[in-house]
């Protein structure tokens, strides 16, 4: 009880000589001083945002007003958001007392540093680059990427990757510097694509029978590119068929609808004129 006391009367002299009412003058300043700050980073952070977001529309609409190409305005609005965002989050530091030429200073010492860190993200934003100046692709194209086989329609060409979406309406993502060095294939850059087939028939069955059904498929074809040749031709002599070649050019935004319709129109045209369509078979012959 004693030592209560004494603790009781200490606390009561430190209030009497008001050394809690200037810890308390000296702190509460600095907390709610600290405290608007977050609030008006808040309110600044939110309001950035929308004005971001609106700048980079109004910046996307006048390049599609002045007729640029969809992957230029995308490349260009991911590059600027960026360095909007960047330049807000500069003004939210300077709310809280941090001086951008620290800031700056701070940043050349990290470059290097930064710079090893992030060599993936530098090769893909330079592969960006390259793609837009360079023209292998762009968006609306389908393009087949040779290394890894990975295929579709390029929807958006961004600063470090580009994405496709493939026929099954999946979005694959590749970075930007695997397609500005790899080989790839740009299936829809000429507005014509050669139809390519070859149909196996027996050895039994007329070959001369079998090109005259087919090179009358590809006459009577509608989609067909009128004034380029037919081709129907024997490819190969393999071990269990005579493999028939059938080429001829139609526009490439009909390739698969006519590639699906010939292969069905070949089966029951070849079986109707007597030409059989063998399985794969392998004759075995025993000596006595």
């Amino acid at each position: 009880m004693l030592m209560m006391a004494v603790i009781s009367d200490k606390i009561t002299s430190k209030l009497n000589e008001g050394v809690i009412k200037d810890w308390l003058d000296n702190v509460l300043p600095s907390v709610l001083s600290f405290f608007w700050a977050v609030i008006l980073a808040l309110l600044v952070f939110f309001l950035g945002r929308k004005i971001v977001s609106w700048l980079i529309k109004l910046i996307e609409k006048a390049m599609r007003r002045h007729k640029l190409e969809e992957g230029v305005i995308q490349f260009t609005g991911s590059l600027l958001t960026i360095a909007m965002y960047i330049g807000l989050g500069l003004i939210i530091l300077n709310l809280f007392g941090v001086a951008p030429t620290s800031l700056a200073a701070a940043v050349a010492t990290l470059g290097l540093t930064a710079g090893l860190a992030l060599q993936g993200a530098l090769s893909n934003f330079a592969g960006g680059v390259l793609i837009l100046l360079l023209h292998p692709f762009r968006v609306g194209d389908y393009i087949v990427e040779d290394g890894h086989k990975n295929e579709g329609t390029v929807t958006e060409i961004s600063i470090f990757y580009t994405k496709l979406a493939t026929v099954d309406n999946k979005i694959v993502i590749i970075p930007n510097g695997a397609l500005s060095n790899a080989s790839l294939t740009n299936v829809t850059r000429s507005n014509r694509r050669q139809m390519d087939l070859v149909f196996a028939i027996s050895y039994d069955s007329d070959i001369k029978t079998a090109k005259e059904v087919l090179s009358k498929l590809a006459e009577e074809e509608s989609r067909r590119i009128e004034g380029t040749a037919i081709s129907v031709f024997v490819k190969e002599l393999a071990e269990s068929s005579v493999n028939i070649g059938l080429r001829f050019f139609v526009p490439t935004s009909e390739y698969w609808a006519v590639r699906f319709d010939i292969l069905e129109k070949a089966k029951y045209a070849l079986e109707e004129a007597g030409v059989k369509i063998p399985y794969n078979q392998l004759d075995v012959h025993l000596d006595k």
